[in-house]
């Protein structure tokens, strides 16, 4: 098998869900046979949003010949990985690189896990909510929108509120009698904002 590691093993993370590697090849002599290529190794370590430790799965690519460099895509965001390098011949793999830690930055949120409303009264709806199954970074709030829906299904005006992000409900008052509404909700980061869930609800006709 081969002698040697690859040498000035370097990270670029170019956004959120992709980085780049690339080393040095290593001396042909010590590859001691035929290179077939480099084999880059890498997993997360940590969940920056969740600081959960779960079981490491490790994920391998091969890049053939006496390519430097090559891209991890699929990356998840906001999160801490380590990755190394190995050199490849026919017989198998050589040393592995020390390992090196790279950090991707945040992303958009997944959608918020769900959204319920309860409670409907003459002039007011409560709804309640989850937080997205995969933050990607840090909330800074939730966007709801909604907006009156006519029996002839026309929409009215649209009405936004920003909630802040440790908040899991809310009751919603001033609105009209026996009258459907149509609601939007999404997370956001810093990044942006994430997509969407609606819901429909209905206030009550008459108490």
């Amino acid at each position: 098998v081969p002698m040697v590691a690859p040498g000035n093993v370097q990270v670029h993370v170019i956004n959120s869900t992709l980085a780049k590697v690339h080393w040095d090849p290593v001396p042909l002599k010590t590859v001691r046979g035929h290179l077939q290529g480099y084999k880059v190794y890498y997993w997360k370590v940590l969940s920056l949003s969740r600081r959960s430790r779960r079981h490491v799965e490790k994920k391998i690519l091969t890049f053939r010949g006496n390519k430097t460099f090559g891209m991890l895509p699929g990356l998840e965001p906001y999160s801490s990985y380590k990755l190394n390098v190995r050199v490849v011949n026919g017989k198998g793999e050589g040393p592995a690189s020390p390992d090196k830690v790279f950090k991707t930055p945040e992303g958009v949120p997944s959608s918020p896990s769900f959204l319920k409303i309860t409670n409907p009264t003459l002039d007011s709806l409560t709804l309640e909510w989850g937080s997205p199954t995969h933050p990607n970074g840090v909330l800074t709030s939730y966007i709801l929108k909604f907006q009156p829906i006519n029996n002839t299904h026309e929409l009215g005006p649209l009405v936004e509120i920003r909630i802040p992000a440790n908040e899991s409900s809310l009751i919603l008052k001033n609105l009209n009698y026996s009258t459907r509404y149509k609601f939007y909700f999404n997370a956001q980061t810093s990044v942006g904002s994430g997509s969407q869930i609606t819901e429909e609800a209905v206030t009550v006709m008459d108490e």
